[in-house]
């Protein structure tokens, strides 16, 4: 079975969710991965209105987590958890939103992470978050990590996922110019990347993020 996943860090709606959400329906997305979706939700719920999609985040005025994950039916949200990860220092509250979306019969884990600037931290976070998913079936992984793939958070994971991107796609940031790939999408073993492509930067108007367009086959 195809899907096709879009991971977008979002850069808090600036551009608005109408130009945000008009961009996403050139993608024909099943599932959506979305960072800085700012921290109360409403511009969240608003996309997913427009774009007739059910959602599992991390917003609200306990301890948010910015990230989201979308599903367009007949996709539907079976379950949903949001994990806050250890804070060092005074660095900015960090997590992921886990949902297990299922569609006739299948149940995938589906994991929307931003990891912070701290590479100690990320490193640390990225530990904390394979161990939540170990023994949870199949998985997709994706998100902003703030890092190039040989960091040691984005290495640490891709010794346990595969990288979708592995053989190459492109940089995602700053859009207007991209120099770095620091956004990532991650399947577990049995899901196939059949195609991965990097938004060009006419997309930079909407976010300083590239977005990053996955065709995958889940068996």
């Amino acid at each position: 079975m195809r899907l096709r996943v879009v991971v977008w860090n979002v850069h808090g709606f600036r551009a608005g969710t109408r130009p945000i959400g008009d961009a996403i329906r050139m993608f024909d997305a099943d599932l959506l991965i979305l960072n800085e979706t700012r921290y109360l939700g409403f511009r969240l719920r608003r996309l997913a209105g427009r774009l007739g999609m059910a959602r599992a985040d991390g917003t609200g005025f306990l301890r948010p987590i910015p990230n989201a994950v979308l599903v367009r039916p007949p996709w539907r949200i079976v379950e949903t958890e949001k994990v806050v990860f250890p804070r060092t220092r005074r660095t900015i509250r960090r997590g992921t939103v886990l949902a297990t979306v299922g569609r006739a019969g299948r149940r995938l884990l589906v994991a929307a992470v931003h990891l912070g600037l701290s590479r100690p931290e990320r490193a640390e976070h990225a530990r904390t978050l394979t161990d939540l998913l170990v023994g949870r079936g199949a998985v997709i992984l994706g998100g902003d990590l703030n890092e190039a793939p040989d960091g040691p958070a984005a290495s640490w994971i891709a010794e346990r996922y595969w990288d979708a991107c592995a053989q190459g796609c492109g940089a995602t940031f700053p859009s207007a110019a991209p120099r770095a790939r620091i956004d990532y999408v991650f399947v577990s073993e049995g899901i196939a990347a059949e195609g991965v492509t990097i938004g060009t930067p006419e997309w930079a108007p909407l976010s300083d993020h590239l977005p990053v367009l996955a065709d995958l086959e889940v068996p």
